[in-house]
């Protein structure tokens, strides 16, 4: 489809209606509305208005700098108001056709006690706002580093809350509800919804060479803006001119709507890689979930996971099932000494690299290399051109990359500081030269980037599936949760897709991290129809079928997975509630993937099919819950319905607690071709 572009370069002088000192633009709709002000003193605020109802209260703008006097009393030198639009097509995504359209105020500063200039770019969307620091070229200001961002969200009401506390190296928490009067310090995206329904979600867009932004609770429902610092205490060292990411407040009527939001993705750069048939969306399987659950290790040894026959087992598998790709992890030696060059590049002696790559090419399929690195970056930085020269070379064109250093990198820096930024950003560009696309675990919060540079497929970010595996695991509330807080960054590589459920597979095979039989009884939190729609409400273009092959052969629900198609054009939130439940609904080319999932409460669900083109009848295969079935009771256990269905049709789904229901739709009428081909 061609893109239309429609730019309205419409630069106006400052508007003579509005005060010299007041300023303010609407979004698109009319609906959002910023206004900037400088009181007398030349302290400059922002606040937010929706309709009638105020959402955030004057806030205040400034830095403190090192060695320098604060930036927090300006006078305003100009300001300009810009109308923009533009439609373009994303590489991969949720959907691939996207509308950036919007409304921008910008304001031309300085400094009231110096010669320092910085300038104040605001944008109104119709799903939010956006706004960031400018510091053009001057002779006041060269070298600089900030101390502290004196950005404020004043939230017009104690809003309701969903948040995990805030760690400089680690997203993987447990979510907390509450008023945001309660919370201490918080990681973004942070999620609210008011007392009349409106939901909004403050978070970064472009992060890039910067501090990772946290927010502090001040007083009452005032929060402020965190930045995490480096280890001498500092938050970003820099040079003008520089620009700060966007501050963001995705805004909107339901939690459906806030789920659908474009805006982070909105907010970033074009696509910079020229060239993009390589960089391709794909389920894949692994050696991963036996090691997890103790079964297998990452180390050699009588129950080493990653052998050559293993693998082998896993390409052909992957190929007769309609499945793109295989992650194998510890083939390498020297799994524990991470950092060294045998980590990266040296497989063990059961485990022939060449062979098994060779195999997968004639196989057609992908094998996803991995990287970890346990947060030595200086060695990994070291190693990271061979590495990805030889995977290439070998073939290898996905690597998932891990950080697992709890306390911050080996330097003493931490992961969401500018020096993680900075690394995870040149690794990102490294890979875009080698044609190799990236799942980061351990990563750097997702803020939009893969717009920029979309072979940055997916990361981790939050608690994934493995901890299921290895202790009290994640609840169906918390994946609940996950699609309207972490999940607004962008995808996750979350992992589902587990179809033995209480592991009674493995009974008497699993030995826990020191290798002596595994007493506890952990198991997955969710019936196993709730695992396939996971498949589509956890969003991922790498998305894994994370369980044991042994558990997927000759299973009738496996038909779903093998028949998905991640490679969306269209997404679709039908209906959701943050916590509680949501239904969504993805097309690929012709064929429609539906999905309902509710939290630890059975509910019944009515899904209206009118998205779907009028005067055309799909084939639906539905997945669901059985009658006899909840996530403690019987969780296996489900049923499988055909039916015919077109726009008229309403689907009425009884949920189990901690269930799901996962449909595919296939046309009728032959324009789908063959449909297990991707």
């Amino acid at each position: 489809m061609r893109t239309i572009s429609i730019i309205l370069l419409c630069w106006l002088c400052q508007a003579c209606s509005q005060e010299p000192n007041r300023h303010s633009v609407h979004s698109p709709n009319n609906q959002i509305h910023i206004t900037v002000q400088l009181n007398d003193k030349g302290q400059l605020t922002y606040q937010v208005d929706k309709n009638d109802t105020q959402l955030l209260m004057p806030s205040k703008l400034g830095f403190t700098l090192q060695k320098q006097p604060t930036l927090e009393t300006f006078e305003i030198i100009s300001s300009q108001i810009k109308s923009f639009k533009k439609d373009w097509q994303a590489v991969w995504g949720e959907r691939k056709n996207i509308t950036n359209e919007y409304n921008e105020l910008f304001i031309a500063l300085k400094d009231k006690q110096s010669e320092r200039k910085i300038n104040m770019r605001f944008r109104a969307y119709d799903d939010g706002i956006a706004f960031r620091y400018e510091f053009p070229q001057q002779t006041a200001l060269s070298n600089v580093v900030i101390m502290d961002e004196k950005t404020q969200f004043n939230l017009a009401q104690d809003y309701q809350s969903w948040w995990i506390e805030a760690d400089y190296d680690s997203y993987e928490k447990l979510y907390k509800q509450s008023p945001v009067s309660q919370v201490e310090h918080v990681q973004t995206p942070f999620t609210m919804r008011s007392k009349n329904g409106v939901h909004l979600s403050i978070h970064e867009a472009a992060l890039t060479d910067y501090a990772s932004m946290t927010l502090k609770h001040e007083h009452n429902s005032q929060l402020s803006a965190e930045l995490v610092p480096w280890q001498d205490g500092t938050k970003v060292k820099t040079k003008v001119p520089f620009r700060t990411p966007w501050r963001t407040l995705q805004i909107a009527d339901s939690a459906a709507q806030l789920a659908s939001s474009d805006l982070i993705l909105n907010l970033n750069e074009a696509n910079k890689i020229s060239e993009t048939a390589w960089i391709k969306p794909m389920k894949y399987i692994g050696i991963w979930w036996g090691i997890h659950l103790g079964v297998h290790t990452w180390q050699e040894g009588e129950r080493h996971a990653a052998t050559t026959e293993r693998a082998m087992q896993y390409i052909d598998f992957a190929k007769q099932h309609n499945i793109q790709g295989v992650l194998f992890e510890g083939w390498n030696k020297g799994w524990e000494q991470w950092g060294t060059r045998e980590a990266y590049l040296v497989a063990t002696d059961d485990f022939d690299l060449e062979k098994v790559a060779d195999y997968a090419k004639l196989q057609g399929v992908a094998i996803v290399g991995h990287n970890e690195t346990g947060g030595n970056i200086a060695a990994y930085e070291s190693h990271v051109n061979e590495i990805f020269s030889t995977y290439n070379k070998l073939g290898i064109n996905t690597v998932k990359t891990g950080y697992v250093a709890e306390k911050g990198f080996s330097n003493g820096e931490h992961h969401q500081g500018q020096f993680g930024v900075n690394h995870y950003r040149k690794i990102v560009k490294l890979a875009a030269k080698y044609h190799i696309m990236l799942n980061a675990h351990e990563p750097i919060k997702d803020t939009g980037i893969r717009r920029t540079w979309p072979n940055m497929m997916t990361r981790e970010g939050a608690r994934g599936g493995e901890y299921n595996a290895w202790s009290d695991g994640n609840s169906a509330d918390y994946t609940m949760i996950l699609p309207f807080t972490r999940l607004l960054s962008g995808p996750m590589d979350y992992t589902p897709g587990i179809f033995d459920i209480d592991y009674s597979r493995f009974q008497g095979q699993r030995f826990d991290w020191q290798g002596n039989p595994q007493k506890s009884h952990y198991r997955v939190h969710t019936t196993l129809a709730r695992q396939l729609a996971n498949m589509l409400v956890l969003y991922s273009p790498l998305q894994m079928a994370a369980d044991m092959i042994e558990n997927y052969q000759d299973h009738p629900a496996f038909e779903f997975i093998k028949a998905l198609n991640v490679d969306y054009d269209d997404s679709k939130v039908l209906s959701a509630e943050i916590g509680e439940y949501i239904s969504v609904a993805r097309r690929a080319k012709q064929q429609w993937f539906i999905a309902s999932a509710t939290n630890s409460e059975a509910r019944k669900l009515s899904l209206k099919l009118d998205f779907l083109p009028a005067n055309r009848q799909y084939f639906a295969t539905i997945y669901h819950d059985a009658a006899n079935t909840d996530w403690q009771n019987n969780p296996e256990a489900y049923e499988i319905k055909e039916q015919v269905v077109d726009a008229s049709t309403v689907l009425n789904l009884q949920l189990a607690a901690a269930g799901g229901a996962a449909i595919s739709l296939i046309p009728l009428d032959g324009h789908l071709g063959n449909i297990n081909k991707q």
